[in-house]
């Protein structure tokens, strides 16, 4: 019996039917009462242990090597959390005749999150660009995010934002960073111990850190349920307070073009901003997918902690923008694959009129 795949012609991520038809749910039987509680204790358990995950995935010794390539990480960093949020208090201006007040919270607070990991290393890799560069940005990314993008959101969205009480500076601390902290120790803890059986056994002994690894799917799959569950919850809340009569579809797609400028502007920014400063062709190509897109999986964790109840709405500008990244890179991806192609094509015919290879390549 064969697996069933999703179509390779189908340009639409299926984890986003997914959350798409988490959304629906949510609207036709939102939670209420005791269930909505539920619903709400199980989600901030959910947010801690995908923080979790994210502390045990990330190797710490992958994070000091990729040091040494320290101009493209600053980058990408200057990217995600200088760039982005400058175009997102620009984007200011377009209110309310283009977008709502909402809208506006929801669109800046994208601006801050971290960049992605798979996909920046998937698309790298379709382009055949620096692959390790890539997983080292988007870990510093992350990194960087469960910090940095509180703090941005608490000076930029202010009381908007909810309401950045010492309450929720508690809630970031508990939800976020100690739940990623305890799955760096357990990594690093892990390391040891296999060191020190590899001392005492002569051998390979087994590391509680590689749990991570020799599980990846099954973990992968309740990383991904637990967004959906952050999600459900989002919009049931959203549901039963009315916040989704305030959206009216001119108003979506006001937000969609205004998220395409956005997305244009910053692939512009980190294809030509890289050769402006130097770097070779694999290097921008990590820089441009690593620089120019948002995390889905930090940033609705982090809107549930940090909006409450308007994460309805604060989330929504993220899911959109999620798959059109996805979408627009992924056809970037397959272009740059060609780049080098065409050259190398071209370079033959140099060869046979005497001009020597790398001239051309260069």
């Amino acid at each position: 019996m064969k697996r069933l795949r999703w179509p390779s012609w189908m340009p639409i991520d299926p984890y986003i039917v997914l959350l798409l038809g988490t959304v629906g749910l949510a609207a036709l039987l939102p939670a209420r009462g005791t269930g909505a509680d539920v619903a709400s204790g199980a989600s901030t358990a959910a947010i801690a242990f995908l923080f979790f995950l994210y502390g045990a995935r990330l190797s710490t010794r992958e994070a000091l090597d990729g040091l040494r390539h320290w101009r493209l990480h600053v980058t990408v960093l200057a990217c995600t959390f200088v760039i982005f949020p400058v175009l997102g208090v620009a984007a200011r201006g377009l209110v309310p005749v283009v977008l709502t007040q909402p809208l506006y919270q929801g669109l800046l607070f994208l601006t801050l999150v971290p960049s992605t990991i798979q996909s920046s290393i998937a698309f790298t890799s379709i382009a055949r660009g620096n692959v390790p560069a890539a997983i080292c940005a988007g870990s510093f990314s992350s990194l960087v995010g469960i910090l940095v993008t509180p703090l941005l959101a608490a000076g930029l969205l202010g009381n908007d934002g909810g309401g950045f009480s010492a309450d929720s500076v508690v809630k970031i601390v508990l939800q976020l960073l100690v739940p990623f902290l305890a799955g760096q120790v357990l990594r690093r803890c892990g390391v040891k111990r296999g060191r020190a059986e590899r001392v005492e056994q002569g051998g390979g002994g087994r590391r509680a850190g590689d749990f991570v690894a020799r599980h990846k799917k099954v973990l992968g799959l309740v990383d991904r349920g637990s967004i959906l569950l952050v999600v459900y919850t989002a919009f049931s809340e959203g549901m039963t307070r009315g916040i989704w009569h305030q959206v009216s579809p001119v108003r979506l797609a006001a937000l969609l073009g205004v998220e395409a400028a956005l997305l244009a502007v910053m692939l512009v920014l980190t294809w030509y901003g890289g050769r402006a400063l130097g770097f070779g062709r694999e290097d921008r190509i990590a820089i441009q997918f690593a620089g120019s897109k948002k995390s889905l999986a930090s940033g609705l964790p982090m809107a549930s902690v940090l909006f409450g109840a308007h994460a309805s709405l604060a989330v929504l500008p993220l899911m959109l923008f999620h798959q059109m990244q996805l979408m627009v890179c992924a056809v970037i991806a397959k272009r740059r694959s060609h780049d080098l192609d065409e050259p190398t094509q071209a370079s033959a015919a140099h060869v046979v009129q005497g001009q020597p290879q790398d001239r051309v390549l260069r």
